[in-house]
């Protein structure tokens, strides 16, 4: 299946807000039912498991609402793990309230270097070229003093198919057409490999997850 990559109308608030709230209430529940929560706390618990440490730092990078990252701090919280929570998007109409919210640029972000324990992101990659994935993570392993975290969707013929079907539940017709663009324009795990494989990356990680999810952990910090 062939990457068509596709201008999503979320990223430009393109409807109502009504339309926009009801598309950003699906993509929680996608995230919550569907692997997006999962994946991330799977990730975050294996960096646990290799460093011995409970507590970080962490920058989530186009982030919404920030509903995604609140869902993944309170799982870890029950698990025993505290996690620091900044979020950032460049659009603050996305964004809730909340002293840990930043507008800004997730190509250019506006932290000096190694500023949180980790960098992470969900269902943010697919919607850039190759090259920028790749100054994306650039930018976030700068930021990062131990790894940069990506979440994202799996791109296959059949995960195309479900999130067609999925127009019978979605809210919004933004979401509609945004789901679909999605998986068309995601990335396989082997093109991802390829583009997150940085010099001077201690070691990089991609599992695949529940429901063509995939988890990428680019280690900064070199692990037992």
């Amino acid at each position: 299946m062939r990457r068509v990559p596709s201008r999503e109308l979320l990223d430009d608030d393109a409807g109502t807000p009504r339309e926009i709230a009801d598309s950003l209430a699906d993509v929680r529940f996608l995230n919550r039912y569907f692997g997006g929560v999962s994946t991330t706390v799977a990730m975050l618990k294996r960096i646990v498991r290799e460093i011995g440490v409970s507590q970080f730092s962490m920058l989530d990078a186009a982030a919404g609402s920030g509903d995604m990252a609140e869902a993944v701090r309170g799982r870890l919280q029950r698990a025993g793990v505290n996690l620091q929570l900044t979020m950032l998007d460049r659009m603050a109409t996305h964004m809730g309230p909340g002293s840990n919210r930043v507008q800004g640029d997730a190509l250019a972000l506006p932290f000096r270097e190694g500023a949180f324990d980790l960098v992470s992101c969900c269902l943010f990659v697919h919607h850039l070229a190759p090259a920028q994935v790749a100054e994306f993570v650039s930018e976030a392993f700068r930021c990062a003093r131990i790894a940069v975290v990506i979440n994202d969707l799996i791109r296959d013929p059949v995960h195309l198919a479900a999130a067609k079907v999925g127009r019978l539940i979605y809210r919004s017709r933004i979401t509609v057409n945004d789901s679909a663009a999605s998986v068309r324009q995601a990335y396989t795990v082997e093109e991802m490999r390829g583009m997150v494989s940085l010099n001077g990356a201690a070691r990089v990680e991609i599992s695949r997850h529940y429901f063509y999810r995939m988890g990428a952990i680019v280690w900064k910090t070199v692990v037992r």
